[in-house]
């Protein structure tokens, strides 16, 4: 274990599969909590009941992160905006479950002007599609007649969904995906979706910070819960009586 300014960075012992107290993660990288290992399912999955997740790109070691504030979406307090309900009328898109996992990976993972994707390296791909394999891992994409033009995949634990990426080919189209993946959401009683670090984009999907004690009551609550209907299937549909 080496000291650090407010916290202490752990390394893993590949032959365990086990994490520090969240409360070590630093101050300064926000959150950065330990360091290696590998991303076996099993220890995916151990990270994820802890609200921790991998993060890192291919010149890096496997890095592992806790973030205070989380950014979060309550299903609940979720609301449809006015623009986004024009686009929901015009039914310009289809959204589907789970039909196109491997593209959805693919798509996030191409650079953008912004570099966000590019932490997506083939050993996270890898495994994600693995989790996808075991029922864990999900996606949502979005649809222009045959062509696939948005979309987003993420990590279902009890009644919790851990989003981990998304992408769009054209404008709102991952959006799309979001609300009736929030939407559906709603309606199997998931109490939290982890959105992981806030930015202007999740903010103007209804993202809220909160601190890492409230993240982790509401993640303890939610893994423990009936996992979602396998497999996972699409039923709400626009327009809903209540937006």
């Amino acid at each position: 274990m080496t000291k650090s300014t407010g916290g202490h960075l752990t390394l893993l012992n590949p032959e365990q599969i086990e994490f520090p107290p969240t409360q070590f993660a630093l101050k300064d990288p926000n959150g950065l909590l330990a360091v290696g290992g590998d991303l076996c399912v099993d220890r995916l999955l151990a990270a994820y009941r802890r609200g921790i997740f991998p993060w890192y790109s291919d010149d890096q070691p496997i890095l592992w992160w806790s973030p205070s504030p989380r950014c979060v979406v309550i299903p609940s307090e979720f609301r449809i905006g006015r623009s986004m309900r024009k686009v929901l009328r015009r039914g310009d898109f289809s959204v589907t479950f789970d039909q196109a996992f491997d593209r959805v990976i693919e798509a996030c993972r191409l650079p953008r002007g912004d570099n966000e994707g590019t932490w997506i390296t083939e050993e996270i791909s890898e495994a994600y599609r693995e989790m996808h394999r075991l029922g864990y891992a999900h996606s949502v994409e979005v649809w222009r007649g045959q062509e696939i033009v948005g979309g987003l995949y993420g990590v279902a634990l009890g009644r919790i969904f851990f989003g981990e990426s998304m992408f769009h080919r054209e404008t709102n189209a991952s959006k799309v995906a979001f609300v009736h993946l929030v939407r559906q959401l709603e309606l199997w009683n998931c109490p939290m979706i982890d959105c992981q670090v806030t930015n202007p984009h999740l903010q103007s999907l209804g993202a809220v910070e909160v601190s890492r004690e409230e993240f982790e009551r509401l993640l303890e609550k939610g893994v423990t819960q009936t996992p979602f209907p396998q497999p996972w299937k699409l039923t709400w549909t626009f327009p809903e009586s209540c937006v």
